[in-house]
Order: structure tokens, then sequence, then C-alpha cells
């Protein structure tokens, strides 16, 4: 999160608001249209109502105060403006104030379908409809309190959490079919496809030190995703010591990457 942008916000105005351009604003229209139907009958059903209670403009990107105004109704959430690529200790403490970031960009038409950092789109579709649902913000919060007070060392096996679920979670509830939660993958048109049908991609029933120690790469299609039965297991997340866990899964150690790895970058 700490590494160098390729993009930079756009500020606010005095009156709090951004304004956007004519591309900016088709490339959001683009986005949300072919997301919206990509997502039909993938999307868990906590997703789709936070999304319907949001409505965000189909043709315009959102402001953020839109978004919050439902939010703070919903669970006391507000989206807060971050200049592109933010340290961890800043993510952290956002999250920890019920504060969820969003860089106020918007990808360029060349990285439609792929964009390494979270651009508004990803942030405020992606994230923001599942911010209304009280058991994903509850973790969520409780994610935030958790990682301001670790360590750099610690931090690293929470990241893996966080990319586990609210990233890349996939949920089945009992005798229904499979639907996904993870912002990551509701916000890509590729990863919903590929999260949903794969027969190559693993998923594995959600158990806690196991995603601690699992490796993730951010630049290729998962090769595994954690399931869990329904929102209301995040919550009970929260419940248990989970530093006591990242204690544990560091003391085991990492597992196997089921992926390459990354080549070096070119001289």
């Amino acid at each position: 999160m700490s590494k160098a942008s390729n993009y930079v916000s756009r500020l606010p105005d005095e009156t709090g608001l951004v304004r956007y351009g004519d591309e900016e604003n088709a490339i959001w229209a683009e986005l949300y249209a072919r997301q919206e139907q990509a997502i039909q009958g993938k999307a868990c059903e906590e997703f789709l109502y936070g999304l319907e209670q949001i409505g965000m403009p189909r043709d315009r990107v959102p402001q953020l105060p839109e978004i919050s105004r439902v939010l703070k109704r919903e669970t006391g959430w507000e989206v807060a403006y971050v200049p592109a690529l933010i340290p961890f200790g800043e993510f952290f403490r956002l999250l920890a104030n019920k504060q969820f970031p969003a860089a106020t960009f918007v990808r360029r038409r060349e990285e439609l379908d792929y964009l390494q950092e979270p651009d508004i789109f990803h942030e405020l579709f992606g994230h923001t409809p599942l911010l209304t649902n009280p058991h994903f913000a509850d973790f969520t919060h409780r994610y935030g309190q958790l990682g301001l007070a670790a360590s750099r060392e610690d931090r690293v096996y929470l990241a893996r959490l966080y990319w586990f679920t609210v990233e890349f979670g996939l949920l089945q509830k009992p005798g229904q079919d499979l639907r996904i939660y993870g912002g990551g993958i509701l916000s890509s048109i590729g990863e919903t496809e590929y999260a949903y049908r794969s027969n190559v991609a693993l998923r594995k029933r959600f158990a806690l030190t196991e995603v601690l120690r699992t490796p993730y790469r951010i630049d290729i299609m998962q090769p595994l995703y954690y399931v869990i039965e329904e929102l209301a297991d995040l919550s009970r997340l929260t419940q248990l010591d989970l530093m006591a866990k990242v204690q544990e899964a560091r003391a085991l150690g990492l597992l196997e990457a089921l992926y390459a790895p990354k080549p070096p970058l070119a001289a």
C-alpha cells in the first residue's frame, strides 16, 4: 500500500466535491453497466441489498459524501478521501475509525479490465455495498483496530485475512449456490467469472489459521478461495483472540504457494 502510485487522486473543491471529466464519467458508466450484469446470480444477496440501498449513479462517478450518507445511516461508517496508495498504518487507522479509504481517481481506459491499485470503482462498487451490513461492518472495524495495534510482522499475517475475506471471499449457505462477497472479485469482470466458474481454482472451507498462513499474489487470478457460510461468520471471528491466532500461524510458518514466483522486473 505504500509503493508509488501510477495515479493521482482528484482533490475535492471547497464544497467537498470532485469535478470529474466526461471521459472519467464515461468509464465509470461502462464499468458499472458491465459489472452490474456480470454479478447477477453470483453476488451474495447482502451485497445486492447494499448496492440498492446506496443507489450509486450509473452515469457518473459518485461523490464520496453521497455514499457516506447511506453508510452512516446504516452502520455508522463513511468513506474517506485518500491520495491514492497509503501506508498500512493509515489504512488501519481509517478502518479503526469506521472510515473506508477511497482514492478519487478513475482507471484509464487501457486498464479497464485489470488494475493493480484500487481506483474509485473498486472501492465504491466493490466494497461499500457490504459496509451496509452489520456483520461485515463489524468485522472490518475490528480488523482495523487490530491492525492499528499490531507490529509490522503481524500486519503481514493480518493482510492475508483481509485478502481472503474482504477482497476475495466466497460464501455458500447450506443448501444454496456459491456466492461472492469479496470486493476484489465483485469489482472485476474477469475475476467474477473466474471465481465463480473456474474448474482450476480451489475453493476451501474457511479455516482461520490456514488462511493466515496462505501466500497470495495480487497480479494473477487467484488459485485458491476460502468459503464461509454466512457473513455472521465474520462477526464471530471478532470474538476470537485473533492476534493469538496470528502468533500460532507465525509459529507454524507459511503454507506452500499454489502459484509460480513472480518474475523479476526487467533490467
